[in-house]
């Protein structure tokens, strides 16, 4: 019998790891970490979803065992109080977090959303999307819609982008001035609109494709200019804001690069960094990380707190929603495996007796038909009781009876108690996921 898998999850997020350990753990790259964790053993599904503040792995296993064994290959040179392991549960909830964007550093920015669908297309690209993990991603992409438009969750600063012109406001004044926005991809372009909210005289956006540069400066109302990345070390000295949002996987702004500036804010979105960190150490500017936008965020969490939990309210209601689908579907294999045996057993003694009758004088194609239908529907009516039993269990987390069924109909069952969270499992079961996983 294949059964409903459990899921596995493993995150270093911005809410308990730095910049630098996100960095190292999504350092592969989505397709990357799901074809490695694919070749472990006992995994059948993967995902795997990269951003600026967070870099986590699932995997869909039988065991949790054979999952924390597999994600000790995500993430292994980062310290483990920065790694969140999770069960079943947990995981599935965390997904529907995360879309919704109660996990992230904007509470309920939008762009997150989008991140998942992204990852979703890589993954299953990648041969990672199973029917448990499709269950899981799509219901927390369901959840991140309802959240955005049932609630006002996304009100306000939304953006890693918005939160960073946010900051630069505080800490200097933008009236007159030259801002140079580093990326023109999402984060990027989020900047670029937010700053045209501001009293900025210029914005210029470098990036290493021209033509996206001269897109997202033609999206906006300042006056504005696309210059290639080439150009950005010899326009530094005259900017007195810089926003950089690029995927390089390398710094482009260089320590020695900003030293001809004066009293520059500089702040760095991109994950990894697009600026060296040692620039940290210059008296001319004054350089802020991602870490550093906690302050502006802060404050969103503060204004949206009603809201959020209202989203709680409908991630609590589509949780039990998705647990109960994959209960339904555990019954259904059991199920399905109680009908298979049946019908072996039907069908050998069903060959025997008509072989009998035949030997007795040959029969008729309609006595033939009479005398199958006869066994179809002894069959049916025999497991109608069972089949309803079975369901019910399956919606009180009643394994033990499941077990019972398993060891009647299937004679290659295996038992063993299944993990807290797993679906179909109960508290009392001795292996737990919790204990499995434990930091």
């Amino acid at each position: 019998m294949k059964e409903t898998g459990l899921i596995v999850g493993a995150s270093v997020a911005s809410s308990r790891a730095r910049v630098d350990e996100i960095d190292a753990a999504g350092r592969d790259g989505v397709r990357a970490t799901v074809s490695d964790l694919l070749a472990r053993d006992g995994v059948e599904e993967a995902f795997a979803i990269q951003t600026c503040n967070r870099s986590e792995a699932y995997v869909v296993v039988e065991r949790p065992a054979a999952g924390a064994a597999a994600l000790s290959s995500f993430a292994p040179d980062v310290r483990d109080g920065s790694v969140r392991r999770m069960d079943h549960e947990e995981s599935l909830e965390h997904l529907m977090r995360v879309a919704s964007g109660l996990e992230s550093l904007v509470l309920g920015e939008d762009q997150i959303i989008g991140q998942v669908r992204v990852a979703y297309e890589e993954c299953r690209s990648a041969g990672g999307i199973g029917p448990v993990l499709e269950d899981a991603v799509t219901k927390a992409i369901h959840v991140g819609e309802r959240a955005r438009t049932e609630t006002s969750i996304n009100e306000g600063v939304v953006s890693l982008g918005s939160a960073a012109v946010e900051l630069a406001s505080s800490e200097t004044e933008l009236a007159g001035t030259t801002a140079i926005v580093v990326g023109a991809g999402e984060m990027g372009t989020l900047a670029a609109r937010a700053l045209d909210d501001t009293e900025v005289d210029e914005v210029i956006v470098a990036n290493r494709t021209v033509p996206n540069a001269e897109f997202v400066a033609g999206e906006i109302e300042t006056d504005a200019a696309a210059v290639p990345l080439a150009d950005l070390v010899r326009l530094l000295p005259d900017a007195d804001l810089v926003i950089t949002a690029t995927g390089s996987s390398e710094p482009v702004i260089d320590a020695d690069h900003l030293t001809g500036m004066d009293g520059a804010v500089c702040i760095d979105i991109a994950q990894p960094r697009d600026v060296d960190p040692s620039a940290a150490e210059l008296s001319n500017v004054s350089l802020f990380d991602i870490d550093a936008l906690e302050s502006v965020t802060h404050r969103t969490r503060k204004q949206r707190a009603t809201e959020a939990e209202a989203v709680e309210r409908i991630i609590d209601e589509e949780l039990d929603r998705l647990l109960q689908s994959y209960k339904r579907k555990r019954a259904d294999d059991v199920i399905s495996t109680m009908y298979a045996e049946a019908d072996r057993v039907k069908n050998r003694e069903l060959d025997s007796a008509l072989s009998k009758l035949d030997a007795q004088g040959e029969l008729t194609d309609d006595q033939r038909e009479t005398v199958e239908a006869m066994a179809d529907a002894l069959v049916g009516q025999l497991l109608a009781a069972p089949t309803r039993s079975l369901r019910d269990a399956a919606g009180e987390d009643d394994w033990e009876t499941i077990q019972t069924a398993l060891r009647l109909f299937d004679p290659e069952f295996d038992e063993r108690p299944l993990a807290t969270g797993e679906p179909g499992a109960t508290a009392s079961a001795p292996e737990t996921a919790v204990e499995e996983l434990d930091d």
